[in-house]
C-alpha cells in the first residue's frame, strides 16, 4: 500500500490511452474511486492519442507524471508491444489494457479484461462452450481467459475470417462461419456503439436464437442498454453488460495504480450514473 507521503507526491496522475475515447465512462469510475479512498490529490483523465503517436506518447508519460494507463481500442495490442515488462498473462493474451510507468522510464504491462470476465460470469465456465464474437484485442482476452478457465470448446466468430483463424490458431480456440449454440455468448464487437449497425444486422445471431446460450455478456456499454442485451433480457437469459465489465478490469488496474483495494461499489455506482 502506498503511504500517505506517496499518495501526496507528484507522480499523481492517471489517464486512459484510446482511439476515440471521449465516450470512456473511465474517468468517471477511477476519479470516483479516487475520491473515496481519500487520493484527493490524484486525477484520471481522458488521453485521445492516434496510433501512430501511442508509442511517443506512452514513452512520455511517466516523466510528465502519470503512475498509470488505462488502454482501450485500438491500441491494446501495441501497448504490449511497447511495454519494457510483461506479465505473463498479457503476454500469453498478446494484448494489455493496463500500463504503469515507474520513476525510472520502465513502462509494465497487464491485462486486467480476462479475470474480469471470468468474476463477471453467473457460473464457472469449466467443461462449458462459448462463442465469441469478433477477433481484435479484447476477444483475444476474453478466449485466453476462458480457456484459461477450463471452458471445454470456445468458437470464435469474425466477419474476417482470416483474423479468426489467426487468433484462434494462436490461442487453442475453433474457428467458425456461424452461430451455434453454446453455454456463454461474447461480443467483442463495436456493434452496440455509437454509430454502428443494428445487433442482428451485423452480427451471426437473431434475438430468437439468444435462448440457446446460459449467458450474454456484451463487451459495448452505451446509454441504457444494448440491443443484444435488451434482447437477452427480454428472453430471460443471465447477462453480463459492458459496465459491469468496465467496474472489474477497472477495479483490478485501479490496485495496481494506487497499491489499495478498489471501492468497487462507488466505482459501480459512477459508472451507472455516468
Amino acid at each position: 500500500m502506498l503511504s500517505d507521503k506517496a499518495a501526496a507526491g507528484p507522480r499523481t496522475r492517471l489517464g486512459v490511452l484510446g482511439w476515440p475515447v471521449a465516450h470512456s465512462r473511465s474517468p468517471a469510475i477511477q476519479n470516483a474511486a479516487l475520491e473515496a479512498v481519500g487520493l484527493t490529490g490524484w486525477r484520471y483523465q481522458l488521453l485521445p492519442v492516434a496510433p501512430t503517436l501511442l508509442s511517443e506518447t506512452a514513452a512520455a508519460l511517466g516523466p510528465a507524471g502519470f503512475r498509470g494507463a488505462n488502454v482501450t481500442i485500438p491500441h491494446k495490442p501495441a501497448a504490449l508491444a511497447l511495454a519494457h515488462e510483461r506479465s505473463p498473462r498479457a503476454l500469453a493474451i498478446g494484448a494489455a489494457n493496463t500500463l504503469t510507468f515507474a520513476p525510472d522510464g520502465t513502462i509494465s504491462a497487464e491485462n486486467t479484461d480476462a479475470p474480469a470476465l471470468i468474476a463477471a460470469l453467473p457460473f464457472p465456465v469449466a467443461g462449458r462452450s462459448a462463442l465469441v464474437l469478433g477477433a481484435g484485442g479484447s476477444a483475444r482476452a476474453v478466449v485466453w481467459a476462458l480457456l484459461d478457465a477450463g471452458a471445454a470448446r470456445v468458437c470464435v466468430w469474425n466477419r474476417g475470417a482470416d483474423r479468426a483463424l489467426a487468433l484462434c490458431a494462436q490461442l487453442g480456440a475453433t474457428p467458425v462461419t456461424s452461430a451455434g449454440p453454446a453455454d456463454v455468448l461474447v461480443n467483442c464487437t463495436s456493434v452496440g456503439l455509437a454509430g454502428s449497425p443494428p445487433a442482428f444486422d451485423a452480427l451471426p445471431v437473431g434475438a430468437v436464437d439468444l435462448t440457446g446460450y446460459g449467458c450474454v455478456v456484451d463487451l459495448v456499454y452505451a446509454p441504457g442498454e444494448t440491443e443484444l442485451i435488451r434482447a437477452a433480457r427480454a428472453r430471460s437469459v443471465a447477462t453480463v453488460d459492458g459496465l459491469e465489465l468496465l467496474v472489474g478490469q477497472g477495479a483490478l488496474s485501479f490496485t495496481l495504480f494506487t497499491g489499495r483495494p478498489a471501492p468497487v461499489a462507488q466505482m459501480r455506482a459512477a459508472a451507472r450514473g455516468a
